[in-house]
């Protein structure tokens, strides 16, 4: 780690022991939660949606196509006003709402292709249907160019709609299921394409105060993005929280010019070993108004606490 990242990541642990002047996000769990979430599933086509207890419309979609890369959209906004995830847009039509996609995995692209030559569905189930917090599961097999599995993954997600919040906890689970080498890259894991359109209001802002283009490749601990999305007079945001038993804690991030972004795991070459296992935390909060740093600081030692 360089001595800027290092001084970076001692702040966040300074400022933890600051006081913030806003509400921290409330916990997954906590006593004060009144958010009850209900999954239904279709049968047919297997996609999992999320729905507020007694709402009639769903909240979040996990979309579990057979022979496509598993996403999320799409995702209302905690308050309802508009959504905050975005399918293949014509700047980025590979971009598929919240996903995961390795770029270059034995030299196969598995971030811009997503279809049926590199993705096929193993399972796709629900863990806990009813709930403060509800659960599911995706695995999808990995494919070479012969159909052979390369790796098999699984995503397992937890999700809470604490007080005006959501928390979306992604525990990823790559076997290797022969020898990888995943390439040097700006770009692979998980992703998040935002509804960005030209002269969108959006701003993307790490751990250590550094603010739009010049979060792009730095390691932080966590990185928020904020836009204004259309229904909406203030930001409306996703953060994602690295974990320390990450793979290259912390991480450097991605973060496009059109404020798409994700923690990158191919920011060096690497090899996985057949039989060998990879797992990665993540959480996600989405809320809307102003970034509060200090609190999100305290939400991410929570994080850590509870992992």
């Amino acid at each position: 780690m360089s001595r800027h990242a290092m001084q970076g990541f001692l702040l966040v642990f300074a400022l933890g022991l600051v006081s913030g002047s806003g509400q921290s996000p409330p916990a997954s769990g906590s006593a004060a939660d009144k958010g009850a979430l209900r999954i239904e599933q279709d049968q047919q086509t297997r996609a999992i949606h999320v729905y507020r207890e007694g709402g009639k419309e769903p909240i979040l979609t996990q979309n579990a196509i057979p022979d496509n890369r598993p996403y999320l959209h799409p995702i209302v906004a905690p308050d309802g006003k508009g959504l905050l995830t975005e399918y293949r847009p014509s700047h980025h039509l590979h971009q598929t709402g919240i996903f995961w996609g390795f770029k270059l995995v034995n030299g196969r692209d598995f971030f811009m292709k997503w279809q049926a030559e590199n993705y096929r569905r193993v399972s796709a189930n629900t863990i806990q249907q009813r709930g403060q917090q509800v659960k599911w599961q995706t695995v999808y097999d990995m494919l070479d160019e012969n159909g052979n599995v390369v790796m098999t993954e699984t995503q397992n997600w937890a999700m809470s709609a604490p007080g005006s919040r959501y928390v979306l906890d992604l525990e990823w689970r790559g076997e290797a299921k022969t020898d990888i080498t995943l390439a040097k890259y700006y770009v692979g894991g998980l992703f998040v394409r935002i509804p960005w359109h030209v002269g969108s209001r959006a701003e993307a802002v790490n751990a250590i105060g550094q603010r739009d283009k010049d979060t792009e490749q730095q390691r932080a601990v966590w990185m928020d993005v904020g836009i204004q999305v259309e229904g909406r007079d203030d930001l409306a945001h996703i953060v994602v929280f690295d974990h320390p038993d990450n793979y290259g804690f912390p991480v450097p991030w991605r973060v496009d010019s059109q404020m798409g972004f994700g923690p990158n795991l191919e920011w060096a070459e690497r090899r996985i070993e057949k039989g060998k296992t990879e797992v990665i935390r993540y959480r996600l909060l989405a809320y809307a108004g102003d970034l509060d740093p200090v609190a999100m600081i305290r939400a991410w030692k929570e994080f850590v606490k509870e992992y």
